[in-house]
């Protein structure tokens, strides 16, 4: 009797652990909005909620193709000078009276062309993808840099403009953008096989490639996916600010990456999810809102994100620990 009690026990404890882990992103999200709910009365207001979703929309697209990568066990630092880049070349192209739709589609392949070769150095040249992506960070901010000649380029049409700036109904239309974003990542992650290879080849690369798995061509895609979804955030900004910063998306990837761990992708690769990204996009974005309604100092905001940063991490690293 004494030892089916402890067995129960155990059982329960065991349960508990497993709950606490899958959902505490979850959990960490919840109890930021009942604290902040409770510290300022504009918190919970729609007007507010929609704000936060615009806010992190941006980061976010790039998040879900930052998951991929992590789950594939590499890392993207350049995303942020590949927003950059694409969009101050949309914009370049719109203001030499290029249409808009042309100029969105070599925007887009500028920064796919950029991550597929970021997966090419990587895969093929088997040089580390911290170094890769950090050199690429570099060249493409460079380059941004050269084609605008440290000048933004601004001025677009209207119709441009609402990509960023537009609302369908009350609901901005880089939250539509990102949600539809998010469940197309949601479903090539658990429904296609180019998804199970990604957590194959996360989980234990010598393995998969052992199966069969053309593991280089997976990496490749992920980080030209990873290009993609920069490009269009790239996008994205520019048209909500109706102007190409040449300096747009400086230290984006801290965010980008913030959001991923967060949401349980583990930085050893192999397990991750879209959904959690999203948790893990809405603890950044209400943590920065929540900052800012207490009227806390940015330079304060800074340090609260990289503790946030810091304790993610470190329980993941704890999660993993032998």
């Amino acid at each position: 009797m004494e030892d089916a009690t402890i067995e129960q026990s155990t059982k329960y404890k065991e349960f508990i652990l497993q709950f606490l882990d899958k959902f505490k992103a979850g959990i960490g999200l919840l109890a930021l909005v009942i604290v902040m709910s409770f510290l300022s009365d504009r918190f919970l207001t729609l007007p507010n909620m929609l704000n936060i979703f615009r806010q992190v929309s941006i980061m976010g697209i790039m998040a879900v193709g930052m998951t991929m990568v992590i789950i594939a066990q590499g890392i993207d630092l350049s995303v942020g000078s590949i927003l950059a880049l694409s969009g101050a070349v949309t914009a370049g192209m719109m203001a030499g009276d290029t249409s808009i739709v042309l100029a969105v589609l070599i925007g887009l392949a500028v920064g796919t062309g950029l991550g597929l070769f970021n997966g090419l150095m990587i895969s093929k040249a088997k040089l580390p993808d911290f170094i890769v992506t950090l050199a690429m960070m570099s060249i493409a901010r460079g380059l941004t840099l050269v084609y605008t000649g440290g000048r933004p380029i601004s001025g677009f049409d209207p119709v441009f403009r609402s990509i960023g700036g537009g609302r369908v109904g009350r609901v901005p239309i880089p939250a539509i953008i990102f949600a539809v974003i998010l469940v197309i990542g949601y479903l090539v992650l658990t429904k296609t096989t180019f998804g199970r290879y990604i957590y194959a080849v996360g989980g234990n690369q010598k393995a998969a490639r052992l199966a069969g798995i053309n593991t280089d061509r997976i990496k490749i895609m992920v980080y030209a996916i990873s290009g993609l979804l920069s490009a269009a955030s790239g996008v994205i900004l520019t048209s909500r600010l109706n102007s190409a910063q040449p300096t747009a998306g400086v230290a984006y990837e801290l965010d980008v990456i913030a959001m991923v761990v967060l949401g349980g992708t583990s930085l050893i690769g192999g397990k991750g999810s879209v959904g959690g990204t999203l948790i893990g996009a809405l603890i950044i974005g209400v943590l920065n809102n929540s900052l800012n309604l207490l009227g806390v100092a940015s330079f304060y905001q800074e340090v609260a994100k990289g503790l946030v940063i810091l304790v993610a991490v470190l329980l993941d690293s704890l999660q993993h620990r032998d």
